[in-house]
């Protein structure tokens, strides 16, 4: 028995060591509400200590503003780490992307001095696209519905295309 326990402590020992090690390397702010608890705030207070800062889920349906200095820079699709030159930024595969929202978010915020978008932001080929078919679609469930209280950008139907694996994705736009 003497044998056994000396193994065991041995495998608890590994274990809370690699526990701590993926603790202190990774990070995670996971919200539970409906997206108004802060994420965005504590995003940017931890980011400075990190390399990468990763979108992993949402749309362009609500967003978030990082005061840097006198500027103010708003943000629906870019990861709130863009606002620091050593951090790459990833649009993770559970993403929705209005393209078009994407490019003028990238634009205004470029405006305001913003740089290096471009040399640090990556998306997921597998992230799936908003089309202008999935904001009709979401405008007409709004009124049919009462009203949902949706934000009509073509959110939820994009997630409805996504499960059922019937939609655009980043890689059907790059021929691969």
């Amino acid at each position: 028995s003497c044998g056994i326990n000396a193994e065991y402590g041995d495998k608890r020992w590994a274990t809370r060591f690699l526990f701590d090690w993926v603790m202190s390397a990774i990070t995670v702010v996971l919200g539970s509400q409906w997206g108004d608890e802060g994420k965005g705030k504590i995003v940017d207070l931890l980011a400075e200590k990190v390399n990468i800062v990763a979108r992993c889920q949402g749309g362009n349906n609500a967003g978030h503003t990082v005061v840097v200095g006198d500027t103010h820079y708003d943000f629906h699709l870019l990861p709130s780490g863009i606002v620091y030159d050593n951090i790459e930024c990833v649009i993770g595969n559970g993403v929705v992307v209005h393209i078009p929202s994407l490019f003028e978010e990238m634009d205004k915020n470029t405006a305001k001095g913003l740089t290096g978008i471009e040399n640090r932001l990556l998306i997921s080929d597998r992230a799936h696209i908003v089309t202008d078919a999935h904001q009709t679609v979401d405008g007409a469930n709004e009124k049919a519905s009462g009203s949902l209280g949706t934000t009509k950008k073509g959110i939820g139907p994009t997630y409805s295309s996504k499960m059922k694996r019937n939609n655009l994705r980043m890689v059907d736009l790059l021929g691969l």
